[in-house]
């Protein structure tokens, strides 16, 4: 329901906002020239439409459309596809789907085969005469065994009758198929039914372990039959798959056949006896009686034995055809690039829906893991915990301060009690043991990778901007900083990553450390880039006015190198989640790009699908934030 409410709400807002957009367009006005960055301001109504875009795209391809409307085709189609799956080995001997039967095939094909070999023996200058004459004869004798299959008169009578059976069975089939009430389901049989798909659960239902709370899989297609469409194919394919294995152990071998086949065996081993196996001619004859096993196999009949059994099985696949009535259309036009194809017992996905996550269970699994009863790997994407100050007091203060202090620490009495003194009172502050009040501190997956981005962001501002803006106005600064940061700039986060790992260990310190390195060259860049580019008749202006050197940098230098410093950090941000992903795959035990990493050994693609989302929110948020940032701090920028 909720898929169904968000589409129509999704196509509204499209319809609305481009009919408002163009009625705006008639309306405003239009006097400002092109390139006039005035007229690329607003249009909300356009973000509204591309995003409702991409959201009815995904909602499309990933087949949730169809689920949300029609939330038991799946189902339906997994059971259509069980019967072309029994059909397909049996319409694969006809020229139905094939341009010519199958037992055509096999005899064009070993009859290739045979005459490739005949000819290499002819014109093979390693074999004698009387070997080419003996194994051109077994290649003649195999190219005989033919005929025996393909004449009608040779065709045994339990062989035709087994076939009229077969055929017999296929035409009842189809009879009782095109019955409103088959497959004649009891009323306990329907009980039965109901009570195992309620178990089973449906399309795409993400279900939660009861003892430990962890997300178990998703089910795919829900297997067991729902409608009694459903139902009818489902048992139309039991039954095709028992005259599917019934056909295929029939084997048109006439007494005549099998003479000549043991014969022409006993001949060949005969032969090989007495030749070593790495001989030419010993091969030849191995080949030979590969091929003659492949016709023994096959299922060779004559030209027109198996006509009823093609026609009864072109009859069914029409009805089964017309049975499946609008689930056709839902298959064509509600999911696209693909459909559900069966193997065996099971159906899966096979498309675009595969790949791509359901909206719907996509973030149903992300509400599920931001709990911290499910989360992922015991800990939740995002939660509040509620942390006492005292914590935070002790991790701020260094533990040294209690050891300066003048005096012992206390010791135990006789009486086994221990009486605090100044210094222990001070050591219990410092390393936060004491209770004082409680506020409410985010933590989890995300959290981490925000505070490492953040981090590992704020340091390499502190410290690349001012050395940045000093390289750009010293010469000694440019000239002994600039080889040190062209030097790793170049080289890619990924290399310094196992080293700084090795060195700083996997736990914070050294994904910050290496986010710090990113961001640091960038801003460095930036700010000597801003510095340099201050005109010079602000600076003279500045002089002429009396500015002290602190004056000029603070009000004409660091303005003026504001919007690149300021890019320099839109840059960064995305250069340090970057980063940041690759180093958690490496090392760690949370983070968004542990999940990530966890996720794709499983094939867990809705859980893939929401770390990609999640980064691209925290990006966008990081984006936005700095826009806003720009907008405020540096407004005269393209005006002037």
């Amino acid at each position: 329901m909720l898929t169904q409410i968000v589409t129509f709400l999704i196509f509204f807002a499209v319809v609305g906002c481009i009919l408002y957009g163009r009625r705006l367009i008639r309306t405003e006005k239009v006097d400002a020239v092109f390139g006039n960055p005035e007229r690329a301001r607003g249009g909300t109504h356009w973000v509204i439409v591309g995003s409702s875009f991409l959201l009815l795209v995904w909602l499309y391809y990933s087949w949730d459309i169809a689920k949300g409307f029609y939330p038991k085709s799946a189902n339906e189609l997994c059971q259509v596809a069980k019967v072309n799956d029994s059909l397909l080995g049996l319409k694969y001997q006809f020229p139905i789907e094939e341009r010519q039967f199958k037992s055509t095939s096999q005899i064009k094909k070993e009859n290739k085969n045979l005459q490739i070999i005949l000819d290499e023996i002819q014109n093979s200058n390693e074999l004698n005469s009387q070997q080419k004459i003996i194994l051109a004869n077994f290649i003649n004798k195999t190219n005989q065994l033919i005929p025996l299959l393909t004449n009608e008169d040779l065709l045994e009578i339990d062989t035709r009758q087994k076939i009229d059976d077969i055929t017999g069975r296929i035409n009842l089939l189809t009879e009782n198929f095109q019955k409103p009430d088959y497959p004649f389901e009891s009323e306990q049989e329907y009980d039965e039914r109901q009570k195992a798909i309620s178990e089973e659960g449906g399309w795409g239902i993400v279900k939660v372990s009861a003892g430990t709370g962890s997300i178990e899989n998703t089910i795919e297609v829900p297997l067991i039959p729902a409608t009694d469409r459903g139902l009818k194919f489902h048992a139309a394919a039991k039954e095709l798959n028992l005259i599917s294995d019934d056909f295929f152990k029939l084997r048109n071998h006439n007494p005549q056949f099998k003479e000549k086949i043991k014969e022409l065996k006993d001949e060949i081993k005969s032969y090989r006896q007495d030749l070593d196996s790495e001989d030419l001619s010993s091969m030849y004859a191995k080949n030979i009686v590969k091929i003659a096993r492949r016709i023994e196999f096959a299922s060779i009949y004559p030209p027109n034995a198996l006509d009823k059994m093609q026609n009864a099985i072109i009859k069914f696949d029409v009805a089964q055809k017309e049975a499946q009535g609008g689930l056709r259309f839902i298959d064509i036009f509600l999911f696209p690039a693909g459909t559900i194809i069966a193997s065996g017992p099971s159906c899966s996905e096979q498309g675009s829906g595969r790949w791509l996550p359901k909206p719907s269970d996509t973030f149903n699994k992300f509400a599920l893991m931001l709990k911290p009863s499910v989360g992922y790997k015991d800990i939740p994407l995002l939660w509040i915990d509620m942390v006492d100050v005292s914590k935070m007091i002790g991790f701020v203060l260094p533990d040294w301060i209690a050891d300066i202090l003048p005096g012992d620490y206390p010791v135990h009495t006789k009486d086994g009690i221990v009486k605090q003194n100044f210094k222990g009172y001070v050591l219990k502050v410092v390393t936060g043991d004491f209770e004082l009040f409680k506020i409410p501190v985010p933590y989890g997956h995300i959290w981490d990778s925000f505070m490492r981005v953040f981090l590992g962001l704020v340091f390499g501002i502190l410290i690349g901007v001012p050395l940045g803006l000093f390289m750009g106005l010293n010469r000694f600064a440019k000239g002994f900083f600039d080889p040190l940061i062209e030097l790793y700039r170049p080289v890619p986060p990924l290399a310094w990553a196992p080293l700084i790992i090795s060195v700083l260990g996997i736990d914070n310190t050294g994904k910050v450390f290496l986010l710090f390195m990113v961001s640091l060259s960038i801003m460095i860049i930036s700010a000597r880039a801003g510095a340099s580019g201050t005109q010079l008749s602000k600076i003279h202006a500045a002089h002429s006015l009396g500015a002290s050197k602190k004056q000029i940098l603070r009000y004409v230098i660091f303005p003026n190198s504001l919007p690149e410093i300021l890019t320099g950090i839109r840059v960064a941000v995305g250069m340090c989640w970057g980063t940041l992903v690759a180093a958690e795959f490496l090392a760690g035990t949370t983070g968004i790009g542990f999940v990530e990493n966890v996720a794709k050994k499983y094939f867990q693609y809705e859980v893939i699908w929401i770390t990609i989302f999640i980064m691209g929110m925290l990006g966008l948020l990081f984006d936005v934030t700095l826009r806003k940032i720009i907008d405020k701090t540096i407004p005269w920028r393209g005006k002037g």
